[in-house]
């Protein structure tokens, strides 16, 4: 047996009054805002009426404090698992917009040069890959019911482009997925996992929230 579905959830609003890329950086947690979020996300997922069997989450602490109202929510304990981790990034503790741009220091130009890779950090098939790995070790794990697994846009976002056959190549400003969105997929074959997933579901449980929140995630 293996999972029935898997939710990919996306963390909520981060406290970031600086409003740095802060990537892998340690003790970015959540705002406040950020914390109802992560509980509407919670909320929904144990209002669908579904069995869950495991809840995975990266091991960031924004992650991990998302993950909390899901654990409580659906009476599970919290899993870490490395490969579902924000991708590495050369601009972590820089602004990204503004006067003081790091895009408009001469000395980050070298970061910018291969977009499509991008040159800037982990490569978006090395995201591409891990994420599939984690999600098919996951749904392998459990004999049956649903697996959450808390994570963050360029990954999730990956996995979305990864399923449906799109290039990995796309404009960030153009991501679907929403801090505390949950993106829900299937393995194609139950019993051919390798052949990967399918995905059957996109919400946005705070989206009434994350109209004035601060977004600053991956580049």
């Amino acid at each position: 047996m293996v999972a029935t579905q898997l939710h990919l959830v996306r963390h909520g609003e981060v406290f970031n009054p600086n409003r740095v890329l802060y990537g892998r950086l340690p003790e970015y947690g959540l705002s406040e805002a950020g914390h109802q979020m992560a509980a509407l996300a919670a909320a929904d997922l144990a209002g669908r009426g579904r069995a869950y069997s495991r809840l995975i989450a990266s091991p960031l602490q924004r992650t991990q404090e998302s993950a909390a109202p899901v654990s409580q929510a659906l009476a599970l304990p919290i899993d870490i698992d490395e490969r579902v981790i924000e991708p590495t990034n050369a601009f972590e503790g820089k602004r990204m917009r503004g006067a003081d741009s790091a895009l408009k220091d001469s000395g980050n130009w070298k970061y910018l040069v291969n977009p499509f890779r991008p040159s800037w950090g982990e490569p978006y098939q090395s995201i591409a890959s891990r994420m599939r790995e984690a999600m098919i070790d996951a749904a392998t794990s459990v004999p049956g019911g649903d697996v959450v697994i808390v994570s963050h846009q360029l990954p999730i976002w990956m996995v979305h482009r990864d399923v449906n056959g799109k290039n990995l190549f796309h404009d960030p400003r153009a991501r679907r997925c929403t801090l505390s969105s949950i993106t829900t997929l299937e393995l194609i074959d139950p019993m051919k996992p390798e052949l990967g997933f399918v995905e059957v579901g996109y919400v946005e449980p705070a989206a009434e929230l994350t109209a004035t929140a601060l977004d600053v995630g991956a580049v």
